[in-house]
């Protein structure tokens, strides 16, 4: 039976199926797996049903709504922006474009910040000894840059012992972030303010940051152009938030305590030698899923 438009439209033509629209995604460009999840939202259908009614007619106030978010989605926006929401860690995060959209590969980040903290790196104290970490709200860890929370999320429920201090300077991306805690149930604390500043007098066994670090003359940033440029370059070299962080870690750093930062694909080199010029033992780098160095860690002295 051929489908039915539905009642109250000008009939104008056959109401467009989930077939006809998931064709249209295809002419257009647009994978499949990402049609199917905006049209899946849209409808509030999981993709299995669309695949078991593709022949079901859809509203046409719908059917325009899919075809704008798909204009969308062909010229490059996030498909993050256009749900809403990005799978981090095993934590559903909502994002919005005032943050930029959590990678996979800031998990090799968080996954090597939770071996430290749980102390399973093989060396002992491998968070600091000092009596700040064990004293009330347990070993206190400090994320820089959190953006939409990623880091201090995903570390907050990893290491639940841990007391998690986040430090974002956009209040727009703070806001997402604090709601995303709110919704998770997961209890960190929130601050606005560049990078240490609002951290003055205070030490943590940890800190971690993914700051922006795309040089200014890099090709990558024009298909990147939907997400907030302060959270992808801050000019120049690339280097500058880096070098700022490793300058001022030690300051916040208790004795034995670690810093650990993602970086670019091609700054592994450097940022090593910004650690070790600043005078962090230990250094060294973990690659990303596709095998480039990504992250970097150094021991500041003591404990």
């Amino acid at each position: 039976m051929s489908p039915q438009w539905p009642a109250g439209e000008p009939r104008t033509g056959p109401a467009p199926t989930v077939s006809d629209l998931l064709a249209e995604a295809r002419r257009d460009g647009v994978d499949r797996l990402d049609a199917q999840l905006l049209l899946g939202r849209l409808l509030r259908q999981p993709r299995a049903w669309m695949i078991a009614h593709d022949d079901h007619a859809l509203d046409p106030a719908l059917a325009r709504n899919f075809r704008a978010q798909l204009a969308e989605r062909a010229r490059g926006v996030p498909l993050a922006y256009l749900l809403g929401e990005r799978e981090f860690h095993g934590l559903l995060l909502c994002v919005t474009p005032d943050v930029l959209v959590p990678r996979p590969d800031t998990e090799v980040l968080v996954d090597w910040a939770l071996e430290l903290l749980a102390g399973t790196t093989g060396t002992a104290g491998a968070c600091g000894t000092g009596s700040e970490n064990t004293s009330a709200g347990g070993i206190r860890v400090a994320d820089l840059g959190t953006g939409s929370g990623a880091i201090a999320l995903a570390l907050r429920q990893g290491a639940p012992a841990a007391q998690i201090t986040a430090v974002e300077h956009s209040p727009a991306a703070l806001a997402v972030a604090r709601d995303n805690g709110q919704r998770l149930g997961l209890d960190v604390e929130w601050l606005q303010g560049d990078w240490f500043a609002p951290l003055a007098g205070r030490r943590f066994a940890l800190i971690a940051s993914n700051p922006p670090y795309i040089a200014a003359a890099d090709p990558h940033l024009a298909a990147l152009r939907d997400e907030p440029l302060s959270a992808l370059t801050p000019g120049d070299d690339g280097l500058a938030a880096l070098r700022l962080i490793c300058q001022g870690a030690p300051a916040h750093l208790q004795p034995g305590g670690w810093l650990l930062l993602e970086h670019g694909y091609d700054q592994a080199a450097p940022v090593r030698s910004l650690m070790q010029a600043t005078g962090f033992r230990a250094v060294s780098t973990r690659r990303d899923l596709a095998g480039h160095e990504r992250c970097a860690a150094g021991q500041w002295p003591g404990g």
